[in-house]
């Protein structure tokens, strides 16, 4: 029952003390949670890590959450800056950014190799592989708009910035996404002749 229940609805039973509420609020909004912080640290370790602390907060704050926006885009600022945070920290922590990058694509690469052609050669796939490419904030923006099928102003209120900006973010995004596609196509076609 509780699962058709709205967000707000959700909330307001968690704060009267129920608990299973708060678990139908992570299940419903987990896997993009897990995607968004994925799309930051680019490693499943990191990204459950961050999704685990991101829904700590949100329930440490929950009382804080006024609904002036949706739950989900309050949620997804809160993914975003732990995400942010959780990156500062580990630069901090790491002494070659380099070595780990490298290690990313030879781990992508092989795994890559171990998918079937039908995945290889499907669409989402290379729109996927291409995200993965972008910078942080531009993929952020990207799987925000394109996934999370937030507004401008959703977008605005989770990075904290005006709509505007985002517009020309998701602009200037789209571009850099393209650009990708087209190079990843080439070398794929190149491969494939």
């Amino acid at each position: 029952m509780q699962s058709k229940l709205s967000d707000i609805e959700l909330i307001e039973q968690t704060l009267a003390g129920d608990q299973s509420a708060y678990a139908h609020l992570v299940k419903r909004h987990q896997r993009f949670v897990f995607t968004l912080a994925v799309r930051f640290t680019k490693t499943r370790e990191d990204a459950e890590e961050v999704a685990q602390d991101s829904f700590i907060k949100a329930y440490r704050s929950l009382q804080n959450f006024a609904g002036n926006s949706k739950f989900s885009t309050w949620l997804y600022s809160i993914v975003y800056t732990t995400a942010m945070t959780f990156l500062r920290k580990k630069r901090l922590d790491t002494s070659s950014i380099d070595d780990e990058t490298n290690h990313i694509q030879v781990e992508n690469h092989s795994s890559g190799l171990e998918n079937n052609m039908a995945e290889n050669k499907s669409r989402s796939f290379y729109v996927n592989q291409a995200i993965e490419q972008l910078s942080a904030d531009d993929a952020m923006i990207v799987t925000l708009f394109y996934k999370g099928e937030q507004s401008l102003e959703e977008i605005a209120v989770t990075l904290g910035i005006e709509p505007n900006n985002v517009k020309v973010k998701l602009f200037r995004a789209r571009q850099r996404l393209k650009e990708k596609l087209e190079r990843n196509l080439k070398h794929e076609v190149k491969e494939l002749i």
